[in-house]
């Protein structure tokens, strides 16, 4: 894998960081807001390779549903913090709009 630009890993990890307790975004949203519209994958792939200290957690797939491959850590974690989903998925009025 080509290595990651570290300038466009501190802008998502720094977008990370602003999420709230008790708020989550998607990963379409924080690509947004970190200046690289359209580029939810990478942000997926910036937080699977550098995010064990920011609250990962809190970003979820377009649907509102966790990634497979870590959503019983991630309900978890959500659940900790007040935010309960519902067969799998945030409920739509819990979502931002």
């Amino acid at each position: 894998m080509a290595r990651l630009d570290e300038e466009t890993v501190e802008r998502v990890r720094a977008v990370v960081r602003e999420i709230p307790p008790g708020e989550t975004a998607t990963y379409g949203e924080v690509a947004e807001r970190a200046g690289i519209p359209g580029r939810a994958r990478l942000v997926g792939r910036i937080l699977a390779e550098d995010g064990h200290d920011v609250p990962w957690h809190r970003v979820l797939r377009a649907d509102g549903t966790c990634a497979p491959h870590i959503a019983a850590e991630q309900s978890a974690r959500l659940r900790a913090e007040g935010i309960l989903m519902v067969d799998g998925r945030l409920p739509k009025e819990h979502r931002r709009r």
